[in-house]
């Protein structure tokens, strides 16, 4: 069935439509990662995003029921070179095409994705509109309706992806992935505010003998300071972080009072609530394989990202440092205040996918933890 990926500039790139038809707008990006779809269209951060997959042969490991994020599918569409017509894994429960039909979204193979990057690169992410079947023959309509999409700037799409309640997740990893939990009743507590959080950074803080507890990401911080927790997570997620003002208010008050750890949205929400300044990226850094640097050690790390937004280098942090940064255009990776004993990176320790080169920061949230309250047992 014929199908076409349109964009607000009015480039067209034809293809074949799989799974669901119908018509689909919203942000077109592309992701570097060799493989890893499955985590990656489930993954809340890419709420209202076209995804573009560089590798050219996507699909032969098929869908399982170990690496959703979330659950359900949160991309608007998916775009790739070559859908393949083999799936053969020893954990496979289905093929890609079946699973995206399921969830109702939007496939289209044969595109020239390498052009389409290209055109990305260039000019920039723009919005987009996806259509299978007969929609896609009018592509004049479909410019307008990419034109018409939601601009990610200024968008707060926390508010559609966040948990409506309260909830403790006591997932750990899989033992032959990453060896046994250490999580007892009597651990610390982690506060973790969800603003799309993955499923791999609850079992990351599980591993680590850490209670967690996910709230909605309004909560205000009075009531997360009543639940006496040792420490505070805040999230990944979708969006402009300057728009999520709740957050940021919340943040601010709890600053000074508990740890934090935040990750990728999180990690741009504590800047803001020290001072700094988030800006538009021209066009993200989307993979499992962008080198960071280590600013302390020197070190280098392979991690994995997903953000188009990104705290501005020139950003007042209020006492706080820059500790990181991506080698590939040094923007901002990493931060630190000491003082208030607050950190966060702007890319996944957790991977899903990607390597696990990062995963030593969430040790140093449990040591942060431990040193602010050295006796774990507390109500709850």
């Amino acid at each position: 069935m014929h199908a076409v990926l349109v964009l607000e500039d009015g480039r067209v790139f034809p293809g074949e439509g799989f799974a669901a038809r119908g018509v689909a707008t919203g942000e077109i990006v592309f992701n570097t990662s060799m493989t890893g779809y499955q985590e990656i269209l489930t993954d809340p951060s890419y709420h209202r995003q076209i995804i573009t997959m560089t590798a050219p042969h996507i699909g032969n490991t098929g869908v399982n029921l170990e690496d959703p994020e979330s659950g359900r599918v949160w991309a608007a569409g998916f775009v790739v070179r070559s859908l393949s017509p083999i799936v053969s894994n020893w954990r496979n429960r289905g093929d890609l095409a079946t699973y995206l039909q399921q969830h109702n979204i939007i496939g289209v193979s044969g595109v020239a994705t390498r052009a389409l990057v290209r055109h990305i690169r260039e000019r920039g992410v723009m919005r987009a509109a996806l259509a299978h079947g007969e929609a896609a023959e009018d592509t004049d309509s479909l410019i307008q309706t990419a034109r018409d999409a939601i601009d990610m700037s200024g968008a707060n799409l926390v508010d559609e992806v966040s948990v409506e309640q309260t909830y403790d997740w006591r997932e750990a990893s899989d033992s032959r992935w990453y060896g046994d939990s250490r999580a007892a009743a009597d651990s610390p507590l982690v506060v973790a505010y969800d603003f799309g959080i993955k499923r791999n950074i609850l079992r990351m803080l599980t591993d680590r003998g850490l209670r967690v507890r996910v709230v909605p990401a309004w909560t205000p911080a009075a009531d997360v300071a009543a639940m006496k927790p040792a420490g505070v997570f805040l999230s990944n997620g979708p969006g402009d972080p300057a728009a999520v003002t709740y957050a940021i208010a919340n943040v601010t008050a709890l600053l000074g009072q508990i740890p934090i750890f935040g990750i990728c949205l999180g990690h741009q929400i504590l800047a803001l609530a020290l001072g700094g300044v988030t800006e538009k990226m021209r066009f993200g850094h989307r993979g499992g394989n962008q080198p960071v640097k280590n600013l302390a050690s020197g070190e280098v790390e392979i991690a994995a990202h997903n953000h188009g937004f990104a705290v501005s280098a020139s950003s007042e942090l209020g006492g706080g440092e820059i500790t990181h940064l991506n080698l590939n255009d040094n923007t901002v990776a990493g931060l630190r205040h000491k003082e208030l004993r607050a950190f966060s990176v702007q890319y996944h320790p957790e991977a899903s996918p990607g390597p696990h080169d990062s995963l030593y920061l969430f040790d140093e949230f449990v040591a942060a933890l431990l040193a602010h309250d050295p006796n774990p047992a507390r109500e709850t």
